[in-house]
C-alpha cells in the first residue's frame, strides 16, 4: 500500500489487529461502560436513512427443509451432513442464516450506498452523503475472494453440553459457518472514490434491516465499527455469491465481506457507511462481541475480530452407522490462515491419526476438506474427535476458555456416533 494511504498505520503497530488498535482508540473505562449499557452512541446513528424498503419479509426468505437446517429462532443452522459431497463451496440453499431481525426485501434499482462523515473530504453529513447506485458498483473493477463467514458464537452450545457452563445466546453446534466465492468491489476502491482522507480512523457500516430491540431497548440498526486499516486492506463490497446475485437472506443487494473476521463484521444489506476521523462505537463492539466473565475486565476484552480454528465431521449429530468400514469426511478452518494438518480420533481422544487433506491449494480464508478411513472394531457408541493445526502452529485445545456470551468455542468437539 502506498505511503500516505489511509490504510497505513499512523500510530505504529498493526492496526488491523484489534488488540493493538484498542489501545489507540479506546475511550475511558467509564465511557466504554456507558456505551456498553446502550447510552451515548455516536451522534446521528439513530436517524433513519429514509423510507424503509417496501415488502419487508418476516423471518427468513429461503426454504429451510429439515434435512438441511436446524431452526434457531431468527437464525438457521446448517446441518453438517448436508455438506457431504457438495464440493468446496457451501451452496446458497444450505448456507447458514444469522439474522438479528427479519430478512428485508430490497430493490437493487432503488438501493443506494451512502458514505458520510468527518473522515471524507468535505465531511459530508448523513443527510447529504456521497452516494453509489448498484449500477455504479457494477461498473467498478470487480474482484473475487473465496472466504468463510462464521458467527462468532458458532459452537456456543458446547460450552454447556460439553463443558457444563452456562452461557447466553443461540446454542449453535458447528453449523453457523459457510464458505462462498464472493464477487464485488473492494471497499478501498469505493472509499477512495468517496474521498477518504489520511485522518480517517474508523468506518461504521450499517445494515438496512429493521432496528434491533434487546430486552425492550431499541439499539438501532445493526452496525459495527471497522478499523480503516482493515477496511482498506481486504474488505469487499460483495454483490454476488457463488456466481449468482446475493440471495435476500445473505445480504442482497450488497453486503460487506471481511475475510477471516467474526461474521458480525460482514454487515448484510449494507445501506450506509460512516467514515470518521475519531473512534466509533456501537453496542456491537461494546456490549456484544467482546469476552466477558471472571477472566476478563469489567468492560470486557478488546472487540473480537479474527476467528479461531475449528473442525467438523460431515455426519449427522448422534449419527447411526452400519457395522462396516467407513471413510470419515470433514472440514477444518481458521481465521489465522491455512490449516497445516487435521488429526482424528475414533476412540474418544486416546489415540490420533492424521487425516488426508483433500485440497492441495485451499483458500487461506476458506477451509480444507479431509478424510480418514475407519473400520469400527465392534457395534456400540463412539466419540469421534477432530483437531486442526493452522499455519501459525496453533492447535485446537481440549477445552475452550469460558466467557459468559459463549463466543469463540474452539475446543475439540466430541461427536457421538453409534455403530449398529
Amino acid at each position: 500500500m502506498r505511503s500516505g494511504d489511509p490504510g497505513d498505520l499512523p500510530h505504529g503497530g498493526d492496526l488491523t489487529d484489534e488488540a493493538t488498535y484498542e489501545r489507540v482508540r479506546s475511550p475511558s473505562r467509564r465511557g466504554l461502560l456507558r456505551l456498553s449499557a446502550g447510552a451515548g452512541l455516536t451522534a446521528g446513528l439513530s436517524a433513519a436513512l429514509g423510507p424503509r424498503p417496501a415488502g419487508a419479509a418476516t423471518g427468513i426468505v429461503k426454504p429451510l427443509p429439515p434435512e438441511l437446517f436446524v431452526p434457531q429462532g431468527t437464525n438457521a443452522e446448517m446441518r453438517w451432513e448436508a455438506m457431504r459431497g457438495q464440493g468446496y463451496l457451501t451452496p446458497a440453499d444450505r448456507f447458514f442464516v444469522r439474522n438479528h431481525v427479519a430478512t428485508p426485501l430490497i430493490d437493487a434499482r432503488t438501493w443506494r450506498l451512502r458514505l458520510w462523515g468527518t473522515g471524507l473530504r468535505g465531511a459530508p453529513a448523513e443527510d447529504r452523503p456521497v452516494e453509489f447506485t448498484y449500477e455504479d458498483l457494477l461498473r467498478l473493477p470487480a474482484e473475487e475472494v473465496t472466504a468463510f463467514i462464521e458467527c462468532t458464537g458458532n459452537g456456543r452450545g458446547f460450552y454447556t453440553s460439553q463443558q457444563g457452563q452456562e452461557v447466553s445466546g443461540t446454542p449453535w453446534r458447528l453449523g453457523a459457518v459457510g464458505v462462498a466465492r464472493w464477487r464485488g468491489v473492494r471497499l478501498a476502491t469505493v472509499l477512495r472514490r468517496a474521498g477518504v482522507t489520511p485522518e480517517a480512523v474508523d468506518i461504521m457500516p450499517r445494515g438496512l434491516d429493521a432496528e434491533f430491540v434487546d430486552k425492550g431497548e431499541n439499539l438501532g440498526r445493526v452496525r459495527r465499527p471497522l478499523p480503516i486499516a482493515k477496511a482498506m486492506k481486504d474488505a469487499l463490497l460483495a454483490y454476488e455469491m457463488n456466481g449468482a446475485p446475493l440471495p435476500p437472506d445473505h445480504g442482497h443487494p450488497v453486503r460487506l465481506v471481511v475475510p477471516s473476521w467474526a461474521g458480525i463484521a460482514s454487515i448484510k444489506w449494507l445501506g450506509d457507511i460512516q467514515v470518521a476521523d475519531e473512534p466509533l462505537f456501537s453496542p456491537w463492539n461494546t456490549r456484544y462481541y467482546r469476552l466477558f466473565g471472571p477472566a476478563h475486565p469489567e468492560e470486557g476484552s478488546p472487540p473480537l475480530t479474527r476467528m479461531n480454528a475449528k473442525s467438523a465431521f460431515e455426519l449427522p449429530w448422534e449419527a447411526s452407522l452400519p457395522a462396516r468400514p467407513h471413510v470419515l469426511h470433514g472440514r477444518s478452518w481458521s481465521g489465522s490462515g491455512r490449516i497445516r494438518h487435521t488429526e482424528v480420533s475414533v476412540d474418544g481422544g486416546r489415540t490420533w491419526r492424521r487425516a488426508r487433506l483433500r485440497d492441495r491449494h485451499p483458500s487461506p480464508r476458506g477451509w480444507v476438506r479431509w478424510e480418514l478411513p475407519w473400520r469400527p472394531e465392534r457395534p456400540g457408541r463412539y466419540e469421534l474427535l477432530a483437531r486442526a493445526t493452522d499455519e501459525t502452529g496453533t492447535t485446537q485445545p481440549a477445552t475452550a476458555p469460558y466467557n459468559t456470551l459463549g463466543y469463540l468455542f474452539g475446543a475439540v468437539v466430541r461427536h457421538p456416533v453409534t455403530i449398529t
